[in-house]
């Protein structure tokens, strides 16, 4: 058994659709194989998850009625496996062979034509339903891969989506001369400034910032040599923490500061309150 065959009986086991025989095999591959065990864990996962997705729904009222109705109007096929269909093959091939391997009569011609017998009913059945569940199986195993898939591309729209302000801060995290610096924000809470010189970034991680008024913003500065440059404004929607990227470069020895402003910003590009928390970086 290759690990395509095993991963198709996984996904079999996690719907507890697989036959006798297929479960033995499965178990015995399994045993053998541990390093495909992961297809097994996947299997499971994703079997609860189409569980959970499922709402429950009251059957109709009638339902039984018609299942009983339609059970006796429908033929009824003995139940075979595919041991005792291949068993009776086996037995037609036998019964078949002395009639032709008998030697025909001196006045009839010689037929160079040998054909098999037909397959019996037991047989056609037998191999009809095995088709049918390895059919099953490979369904099952591509819904499997499917809600895999859905996963895989959830995340990756999450880390695509990353806000700005959470991509610079990895990539300042991410270098050598990544540094940091915290401080107290007026009336409780904290802030730390995160930069970096050679990514040339910087941001504002803060925790417990004070409440504002729906027309008013929060606003960044680098205070340097006396002077506050405005370094944008941000308005968080959880105003309990943010995070947010600072515009413009930071220099050496720069102050990060933030003060509470109207919205939108300073309307005349200087501080209009005194800052709620200074970090000084030097």
């Amino acid at each position: 058994m290759n690990e395509q065959e095993f991963a198709e009986l996984a996904a079999g086991e996690a719907l507890n659709a697989l036959s006798p025989e297929d479960r033995r095999l499965f178990q015995a591959a399994r045993a053998a194989h541990p390093e495909w065990e992961h297809w097994v864990d996947a299997d499971s996962r994703a079997a609860a998850v189409l569980a959970d997705a499922v709402a429950e729904v009251a059957p109709p009222l009638t339902l039984r009625s018609t299942l009983l109705s339609r059970i006796a109007v429908m033929p009824q096929l003995p139940d075979t496996d595919a041991a005792e269909a291949a068993a009776a093959h086996t037995a037609a091939v036998t019964d078949a062979a002395p009639a032709a391997s008998a030697p025909p009569a001196a006045d009839e011609p010689v037929r160079d034509v040998a054909t098999d017998p037909a397959p019996t009913t037991a047989t056609i059945q037998a191999i009809t339903r095995r088709n049918w569940t390895r059919g099953l199986l490979t369904l099952a195993a591509s819904m499997v891969l499917l809600v895999a898939l859905g996963y895989g591309t959830v995340a990756i729209n999450e880390y695509l989506n990353r806000p700005a302000a959470v991509v610079a801060l990895q990539e300042i995290e991410s270098a050598p001369d990544a540094q940091s610096a915290t401080a107290e924000i007026t009336d409780g809470g904290t802030a730390t400034a995160h930069w970096s010189e050679s990514v040339g970034k910087a941001v504002l991680v803060s925790d417990g910032l004070p409440e504002i008024a729906e027309d008013q913003s929060f606003e960044l500065w680098f205070v340097r040599d006396g002077a506050a440059i405005s370094a944008g404004v941000f308005d968080p929607a959880d105003e309990a923490a943010a995070t947010a990227q600072l515009d413009g470069t930071m220099e050496p020895g720069d102050v990060i500061a933030v003060t509470i402003e109207p919205q939108g910003g300073s309307p005349d590009g200087t501080p209009s309150s005194d800052p709620i928390v200074a970090i000084p970086t030097a």
